[in-house]
């Protein structure tokens, strides 16, 4: 399998939790969405424990790449932001699980086995969220109108992308993203990358922790 994670603290941790388990080989580590999936194409691997909060391409991207070229592969999603829209969208392009880094070591190898077999696995507190954002009589969230394409790249801002970084990284033009841009401005009423910044923390959207300073 393969460890996708922009901290190295936390590929070495899970490393070190997965190392003695019995039929899981870590045979890879990626530090982007980049380097995964230059290294799904070129090895292949039957799981790909993913980040879904990094700078770069990013998770989500990341997840529909790899899944395009190289389908067969099991994607389990891992994230301190667990807040709908994100699990959502990252099960619907295709991957097979999605859990909290909030996890018991234990349960991330059992979610690791079981993906690996072809079902899925959504752990409790992720499932929760998912759950009361369906039938939660309070006001949606406000991301739950994005696009794709709008989340992927509210992420990157607030990462602290520049546009033009991110219109290189999603191979369009600078006035695409700020289309895409402004267009997500105006779904979360707001004027500006700071407002949008501060929007997804309240949400839950972004791990204070990624936040580009």
């Amino acid at each position: 399998m393969l460890l996708v994670d922009d901290h190295e603290l936390v590929r070495t941790g899970i490393g070190r939790i997965l190392k003695d388990e019995r039929g899981i080989k870590v045979i890879g580590e990626a530090c982007s969405g980049e380097e995964a999936l230059q290294f799904c194409r070129q090895h292949e691997p039957d799981v790909v424990l993913m980040d879904m909060n990094m700078p770069g391409m990013g998770g989500l991207t990341a997840t529909k790449r790899i899944l395009h070229y190289c389908p067969d592969i099991k994607i389990l999603a891992l994230s301190v932001s667990c807040e709908e829209p994100v699990p959502t969208k990252v099960m619907q392009l295709g991957a097979s699980g999605f859990i909290s880094k909030n996890s018991a070591p234990h349960e991330m190898v059992a979610a690791v086995r079981k993906v690996y077999t072809g079902a899925r696995h959504i752990s409790d507190e992720v499932a929760q969220k998912m759950a009361l954002a369906k039938v939660s009589q309070q006001k949606e969230n406000p991301f739950a109108e994005l696009s794709d394409r709008e989340l992927q790249i509210m992420l990157m801002i607030t990462q602290g992308q520049k546009v033009t970084d991110i219109a290189d990284q999603l191979s369009v033009s600078a006035k695409t993203v700020n289309s895409y841009r402004y267009r997500m401005f105006e779904k979360l009423a707001i004027s500006g990358d700071v407002e949008l910044t501060h929007l997804a923390l309240r949400h839950g959207m972004i791990d204070i922790a990624k936040i580009t300073p």
